[in-house]
């Protein structure tokens, strides 16, 4: 079943396929716009200059990980993969 297309390529959506597809489309669109509402994204509190707030929670974990890798960074074992790894 071939859809019939418009003259610039789009789905005609006057023909009986073309709108179930629309239809398709929209249930896709309602449910994507439903779905992004309901799930909570994690937005870390910034201050004024963008930075992470180390006040918070987040940001003394992330601190606090920043830290380990630094000074992981500095390590004995590090060191000596840097120079003969």
């Amino acid at each position: 079943m071939a859809v019939k297309k418009n003259a610039d390529g789009t789905v005609d959506k006057r023909t009986k396929e073309g709108k179930a597809i629309a239809a398709r489309m929209a249930k896709a669109r309602a449910a994507r716009a439903k779905s992004s509402t309901t799930t909570k994204k994690n937005t870390l509190k910034k201050t004024q200059s963008g930075k992470v707030d180390k006040r918070t929670k987040e940001g003394k974990a992330i601190a606090e990980r920043m830290a380990k890798a630094r000074k992981a960074k500095n390590s004995l074992a590090n060191r000596l993969k840097r120079l003969f790894g």
